[in-house]
């Protein structure tokens, strides 16, 4: 993975000092990645897909005969590592940056804003959406906490007993973790849900049995999971070892593909609110697409919905970009007034994408799939809260 790093930055800083040199065929883009971290498990993949999307783009004339030079680094999921990542992609000059997790983006926003970058990030956490607190942050799919609401309008709308039905909260205390909570807790009480719980679970634990037996005790029908795969898949392991009949919702990060190998039939019966369509899905348009770029880097592996997830940013980026320069303002400011005046039809990657002036939510719809039989089994059609 290194070596492959370091090749990448190599290409991308020789096409960057050709355009110092007076040749402008070069577009310098930044990538802020955890791939060794703790998120690593899906970060990997996500970086993956933007890096074969970008090298798929060059290799076809670049944007309007322009290459476009990538400096990606892995910073391991640790926030004064992206910082110091931030501060040498604007000594290269970066025009835009395609960011990671919720911490270090919300830690930069500040800067993003002042040195006028635009920062498409795996991070959906709602408060990156508000124009007024990061206008050149664009969070690159439906918000955690537009997530969690959907997830809990679901469970009311289907609930069948009496009373309110009542909800746990799993999630870790990192930034990513604790986004949508007060959202959720906020939207739950107005549609007539109960949060009966909070637990925390850490990104990587590998034993959660008193977190869910206090589940248990404060009587949780239902559990929304906001985590990874590793921690997922250890909650949903002790919950059937430990018997309980909770009904779980995994937030977007909590579940792929690999889940239902690492849980086994633990998984059967979860919830997923996925933002974006599955490998499996080649009657879309966009995922042949996908299918077609990977093939050509990585051969006939099946990717994971988070590779589709790194490569929807990448592509809407590389959109912008393109629209940008044949306005003739190719720099920060004119690629903001891209990504917010422009549609960006992807093939059915994920629900109709755009952003707007007044509002950076890149969609507001997702479907929810349910595992049945040991597959992801969609439940619903593109819905919203």
């Amino acid at each position: 993975m290194r070596k492959i790093l370091s090749i990448s930055l190599f290409l991308a800083s020789a096409l960057f000092i050709s355009a110092l040199n007076g040749n402008a065929a070069s577009i310098p883009i930044g990538g802020i990645w955890d791939i060794t971290g703790p998120t690593g498990d899906v970060g990997a993949p996500y970086a993956t897909a933007q890096r074969n999307y970008i090298s798929y783009v060059n290799s076809h004339g670049g944007i309007n005969g322009k290459k476009i030079a990538l400096f990606g680094e892995d910073y391991a999921y640790k926030i004064p590592a992206a910082v110091a990542l931030y501060k040498r992609l604007t000594e290269k000059h970066v025009l835009a940056i395609l960011g990671w997790g919720t911490g270090d983006t919300e830690a930069l926003s500040r800067f993003i804003a002042r040195d006028k970058i635009p920062y498409i990030s795996a991070s959906y956490s709602e408060g990156l959406s508000n124009v007024k607190k990061a206008p050149y942050n664009f969070p690159g799919a439906v918000t955690y906490s537009d997530q969690a609401r959907i997830a809990l309008a679901f469970i009311k709308s289907h609930y069948k007993g009496s009373g309110n039905p009542k909800v746990a909260l799993l999630y870790n205390d990192k930034g990513f973790g604790r986004s949508p909570i007060n959202d959720a807790k906020k939207y739950a009480k107005k549609i007539g849900v109960n949060i009966v719980d909070d637990e925390i679970v850490p990104l990587r634990a590998l034993d959660v049995t008193s977190q869910l037996l206090s589940m248990k005790r404060h009587g949780a029908q239902y559990a929304l999971i906001q985590e990874t795969i590793m921690a997922t898949s250890t909650i949903l392991k002790d919950a059937k070892k430990l018997g309980i009949k909770t009904k779980f919702f995994a937030l977007n990060w909590a579940a792929n593909e690999k889940l239902l190998a690492l849980a086994g039939s633990a998984a059967e019966g979860l919830y997923w609110t996925s933002p974006f369509s599955l490998w499996t899905d080649t009657n879309l348009k966009g995922i042949r697409f996908v299918h077609k770029v990977s093939k050509l880097y990585n051969g006939n592996k099946a990717q994971s919905v988070n590779y589709i997830q790194g490569f929807i940013a990448a592509y809407t980026l590389v959109q912008a970009l393109k629209k940008a320069d044949e306005e003739g303002r190719l720099n920060g400011p004119g690629i903001k007034y891209a990504l917010e005046h422009n549609k960006f039809p992807n093939g059915g990657l994920s629900a109709p994408a755009s952003y707007s002036p007044k509002l950076h939510k890149f969609a507001t719809k997702l479907r929810i799939y349910q595992v049945q039989n040991g597959k992801f089994v969609p439940v619903t059609g593109y819905i919203s809260p």
